[in-house]
């Protein structure tokens, strides 16, 4: 992992917080608690394969695998700080924190995980990169 893989990673931090806190504090009460998690997760998609758009000039992407590496290196980070922040942080239990994975009952969080998987390698070919 590079330090740049690393450093465009934290600003997803804020990004999942704001949408997590705009889902708790003004949607939920209008929708409910899992219609709210699944708008937020389609909010937290856009918002943040948008940030993924604008950031990608800055990680200067050699290659489509160097985008694929990126993914699963933001798929790493993001599942390790949302399980240690999440559980020794936070004080959430374990079967909270694995609440949002269980697709069968609506939730849709892998959602968010497999585009922060693939969003780096999406934006790159987008852009274009791909051609260069």
């Amino acid at each position: 992992m590079t330090w740049r893989y690393f450093l465009a990673w934290i600003p997803g931090i804020p990004i999942a917080i704001g949408n997590g806190s705009l889902r708790e504090f003004a949607v939920r009460r209008y929708v409910g608690e899992l219609a709210a998690h699944q708008i937020s997760v389609v909010t937290v998609i856009l918002l943040f394969g948008l940030y993924v758009w604008f950031v990608l000039p800055w990680l200067k992407l050699s290659s489509g695998a160097e985008a694929v590496r990126v993914g699963l290196t933001w798929l790493v980070l993001t599942v390790a700080f949302e399980f240690v922040f999440g559980h020794y942080a936070m004080g959430h239990p374990w079967a909270a924190l694995l609440h949002d994975y269980n697709v069968l009952r609506g939730r849709l969080w892998v959602l968010v995980l497999a585009w922060t998987t693939l969003a780096p390698y999406v934006c790159w070919w987008l852009r274009g990169q791909h051609a260069t």
